[in-house]
């Protein structure tokens, strides 16, 4: 390609792919504090949200996705690991304000908890998030399905006393 194709192939991938955009724009000025707070509170508005009214869709699946594209950044460890474990942190806190929820949710607050003390584990955090964690055994206390037992489970393992 001659470098006007070149140049006129990115300016519309520019436009038309916001994946692209964002991480093209990222690249130019990159402002992690500031990507990190956005996708936080993608995750956080599933649980809370700031609309007006109280309706949590608690889509784990928005979620995954907001940690997705932050991790397609290639972030500093420490502040993708800050968002990992947003994720399992607002979900057991809003089911230990809320009351029992249902199994998947449990199954997946559970799982992502589990992705993100390895992720700390991997990248020599646990130390550094280790009251977090501990947040989410707390908050997991008074749940069902198993899902303290879970949870309480999991953070041992990685945090053998």
């Amino acid at each position: 390609m001659s470098k006007e194709h070149v140049i006129k192939f990115v300016l519309e991938v520019y436009q038309n792919n916001k994946p692209t955009k964002e991480y093209l724009d990222y690249l130019l000025n990159p402002n992690e504090i500031e990507k990190l707070e956005k996708y936080k509170k993608i995750i956080v508005e599933e649980f809370y949200p700031n609309k007006g009214t109280w309706n949590p869709k608690t889509r784990f699946s928005v979620c995954k996705k907001a940690i997705s594209e932050f991790r397609a950044l290639k972030p500093d460890p420490s502040l993708l690991a800050d968002l990992l474990l947003t994720l399992p942190e607002t979900a057991c806190k809003f089911t230990y304000e809320y009351g029992d929820m249902w199994e998947q949710f449990y199954d997946s607050a559970a799982t992502n908890f589990e992705i993100a003390l390895k992720y700390l584990q991997k990248n020599d955090l646990l130390a550094i998030f280790k009251e977090r964690c501990e947040k989410c055994v707390k908050y997991a206390s008074p749940c069902g399905w198993g899902f303290q037992d879970e949870i309480k489970s999991l953070f041992y393992e990685y945090y053998q006393e």
